[in-house]
Order: structure tokens, then C-alpha cells, then sequence
């Protein structure tokens, strides 16, 4: 049985944004920034995040000189492939082709994304058989 790796709600997103966006932040810090018309509560409501994040493996915490910081322990670029493969597995058996191509469909690519795509591609390219030896 093949485990999945944990998901995050929208809120623990917003979480992990602001932390790739400006690096180690304090828990006060982060609620300035998610928060910024400073509404009561939302201090506890990021200190619960932050408790959740780092429960899942998302984020680690450090002290130093007294100060409490928090950092992302995952890339923006892994939580996108975690989550687009595990939708790619429920929707499409685990293929990306059909997910990748609805993709495009529905927000065409620009000139310079696509060479993006090629220039990926192109390093992805792996020696195929002949076609009268694929059977």
C-alpha cells in the first residue's frame, strides 16, 4: 500500500508562502504578514499552523538569542510535484500526460514557456527502441 505524503490546508499554504517568500520568520513576523489588519487571535491562529506544519514535516523551528524562528523544511518545487503526482494518481492512474495536457488546454502556454518545456524535455530525453523492436 502505497503511502501518501501528508497535504496542507490553504491556510498552512499561506503558511509555507510567506516562509519561501522571506526566509526564517518569527511567529509574530508571519502573522504581519498573513494578517496584516491585525485582528485579534490571529497571533494563536498561526501558532496553530506553524504546530500542524511542523507535525506533517513542513517546517522546523530554531532558537537563537532568546528569538524563535521558523523555516520551511520542504522547496516550493517539492510540495508542487507531491501534490501534482498525488492528483495524478487519483484522477489519471498515475499518468501526468492526460494532467500536464489539461493543463495547457486550459491556460495556453507563452512563447517563453514553452521553451522551458523543451529545454526539460530535452534533458529528460532517455534512448528510445527502434520501432520494429518495440513489442
Amino acid at each position: 500500500m502505497n503511502r501518501r505524503p501528508p497535504d496542507v490546508t490553504d491556510a498552512e499554504l499561506a503558511v509555507l508562502q510567506a516562509l519561501w517568500e522571506r526566509g526564517p520568520c518569527t511567529r509574530r513576523q508571519l502573522t504581519e504578514v498573513l494578517y496584516p489588519q491585525d485582528a485579534p487571535g490571529q497571533y494563536t491562529t498561526v501558532q496553530k499552523l506553524l504546530e500542524r506544519l511542523e507535525g506533517k514535516g513542513f517546517v522546523t523551528q530554531e532558537r537563537a538569542a532568546g528569538v524563535l524562528t521558523f523555516r520551511p523544511t520542504i522547496e516550493r518545487d517539492q510540495l508542487l510535484s507531491q501534490r501534482l503526482l498525488a492528483l495524478a494518481d487519483r484522477l489519471c492512474d498515475g499518468s501526468v500526460t492526460p494532467l500536464f495536457t489539461n493543463l495547457v488546454r486550459a491556460k495556453p502556454l507563452t512563447q517563453e514557456e514553452v521553451a522551458a518545456l523543451r529545454r526539460v524535455l530535452d534533458e529528460l530525453k532517455v534512448p528510445s527502441k527502434p520501432r520494429d523492436q518495440r513489442r
